[in-house]
């Protein structure tokens, strides 16, 4: 099993929920949540990158817009 040497964000400060990043030795990016440090995900440089600017672009929001319960 390979060693990675995972990085935090600088924003996520002493809490928990954060996501860790680290650059494996096949050229891969592997992410990872603090919170279950076994479950990786891997994916390319250029996956993450185009990801990141859906993120900034806002192509995800309707994800994190809280549903009101039906009734």
């Amino acid at each position: 099993m390979s060693t990675y040497d995972w990085q935090k964000s600088s924003y996520s400060g002493n809490a928990g929920n954060c996501i860790n990043v680290s650059a494996s030795d096949d050229g891969t990016i592997k992410l990872r949540e603090s919170d279950d440090p076994d479950v990786i995900v891997t994916t390319t440089p250029e996956k993450l990158r185009a990801f990141i600017l859906g993120v900034k672009a806002g192509e995800f929001d309707h994800f994190a817009v809280e549903q009101s319960p039906r009734g």
